[in-house]
């Protein structure tokens, strides 16, 4: 089960985080990038002591028009910095893949849909991931130990994880206590995929279609958690979608924000 093959394969450079230092509190934005008819950005929350309690995506009302509608080459991918606040957080930036046809499995993630990949390794690693590399399957093979990768999520079955990892992304992890994952019969809205290389968990990946999205979602669950932590920064134990009432902007959000120190 291979997931967005190829997608990542032609990175657009994110731009610098913002220069201004952290403040005490409030919420800070990442630079903006075109994407379809509007544009998309990051966000960092910080709380009054000035301890981040949120990090997302903002997608402008018309980001969801004008986007290809067939696959042309290779899909759209933005490298999304976030702002300087986000510094204590477990992130170094996002990358946005656009799927106008979905990808692999197909009776799986058939529709057109986002991948957002909140990396937690920095773009210069992400861009590393080559085929080309003489260590790529020892490092796709290369597993974190148990107890730092979220609970349930492995590898999909068939292929070994060589086979299934994502130039530019990694080797992606399934949450196999899923039940309705079942081809043929799955009915693809959203989902949280997990991620690895190289013995290490480098990202969390909401999927997203974009027919779920124009549904004006208000969705909030926690996320499945590692028993432990290689870096010590601040991870979210929750994942949200909604549509901010004001601005019209669709929201990703990964928040409850909770230090963990590394062991």
């Amino acid at each position: 089960m291979a997931f967005a093959a190829g997608t990542a394969l032609a990175l657009l450079p994110g731009c610098g985080g913002e220069s201004t230092p952290p403040s005490d509190s409030g919420t800070f934005f990442g630079p903006s990038q075109p994407l379809g008819n509007g544009t998309v950005r990051t966000y960092t929350t910080l709380d009054d002591g000035g301890r981040p309690t949120e990090v997302g995506l903002r997608l402008s009302a018309t980001a969801l028009d004008g986007l290809p509608e067939t696959n042309t080459g290779l899909p759209p991918t933005l490298m999304l910095d976030f702002p300087d606040q986000a510094s204590a957080t477990a992130f170094d930036h996002v990358m946005l893949n656009w799927n106008p046809q979905g990808h692999e499995p197909p009776e799986l993630f058939g529709k057109p849909h986002f991948d957002f990949h909140f990396d937690m390794v920095d773009m210069a690693t992400i861009q590393a991931i080559i085929a080309s590399d003489p260590d790529y399957a020892a490092k796709a093979e290369r597993a974190p130990e148990t107890k730092y990768v979220p609970q349930d999520y492995v590898v999909p079955p068939g292929a070994p994880a060589a086979a299934q990892a994502v130039p530019g992304m990694g080797v992606h992890l399934i949450d196999f206590s899923d039940g309705s994952l079942v081809p043929g019969s799955y009915d693809f809205e959203h989902i949280v995929i997990n991620g690895t290389w190289d013995g290490r968990y480098t990202f969390i990946e909401p999927m997203i279609t974009r027919e779920w999205l124009l549904t004006d979602p208000t969705s909030q669950q926690p996320l499945k958690l590692p028993q432990a932590y290689h870096k010590s920064a601040y991870y979210p134990t929750t994942y949200g979608v909604h549509v901010d009432e004001q601005s019209k902007d669709y929201v990703i959000s990964l928040a409850g924000m909770t230090m963990r120190e590394a062991s």
